[in-house]
This record gives C-alpha cells, structure tokens and sequence, in this order.
C-alpha cells in the first residue's frame, strides 16, 4: 500500500491520517492515532483530554483527498482537492486521548470539478463522526 504522503500534500504537524488501509473503486478507509503527546491535548480538555472535532473533521476530509488523488492519478488530472463546502457533521462520540480511529469515505457524485463525498469516522465499531462534503480540484 501506498504511503499517504504519496497522495496528499499534508505534512505534519498538521497530517492527520497515519494509514491507508484500503483505497479501492470509489472508498477509502484510513486509520489514524491520537497519541497523548499530542500538544492540544493540554489545553482541550486539561484533566479530561478529548481531540477537537474539527481534528476529527480534517482527518475525514484529508481521508476523502486520498481518494480524489487516487482517481485523479487514474484519470490522468491531477490536481489539489480543496475543501468547499461542509454539509451535516454529526459528533456521535467522544475521541479521547490515546485513541486510534478508522475512517472511512467514499465518493457519492461528481459534477464537473466538484467531488461529493462521505466520511465516516469510527472509534472501534461505534460512529464517532459522519459527515457530507464537497471537494473541487484545483
């Protein structure tokens, strides 16, 4: 399997994606690790760690440029994916330090440069996140 900086731009500190556990058709599924030494665990939440939600989103939306990259590489476009609209984000559970999660998304519809995608993020087999985006190719 392909290493996920072959795929994305992100670079820490700022990749949240460790894995990529399958990149098949139009799904991907990755895996990602909240270590304690994380720097934002000490000031969300001292005494009670938890990851923002908005790390959890980016760890969904940068999951979802894995797969465009793959496609786009399939096709022969390249391209940035770039994050355009966010539509229904539901926290389902809390993620807490030390955690490790898997997610997964899959490409719904494209029309013209647009990408409609959901993710899905999980913590064990319980739904942490789930959430509907666009991604346009830049």
């Amino acid at each position: 399997m392909s290493k996920v900086t072959d795929f994305i731009p992100h670079r820490p500190p700022f990749l949240w994606v460790d894995d990529i556990i399958s990149l098949e058709n139009e799904e991907v599924i990755t895996q990602t690790a909240f270590p304690e030494s994380l720097p934002f665990f000490a000031g969300h939440y001292p005494g009670n760690p938890i990851v923002p939600g908005v790390i959890l989103c980016e760890a969904v939306f940068q999951t979802g440029a894995i797969l465009l990259a793959r496609l786009g590489q399939e096709e022969g476009s390249g391209g940035t994916p770039v994050l355009t609209r966010i539509e229904k984000a539901k926290f389902k559970s809390i993620v807490r330090s030390g955690s490790t999660v898997k997610t997964c998304v899959t490409l719904q519809e494209t029309i013209a440069s647009a990408a409609y995608l959901k993710g899905k993020l999980y913590l064990q087999d319980r739904l942490a996140v789930a959430v509907s985006f666009v991604c346009a190719m830049t």
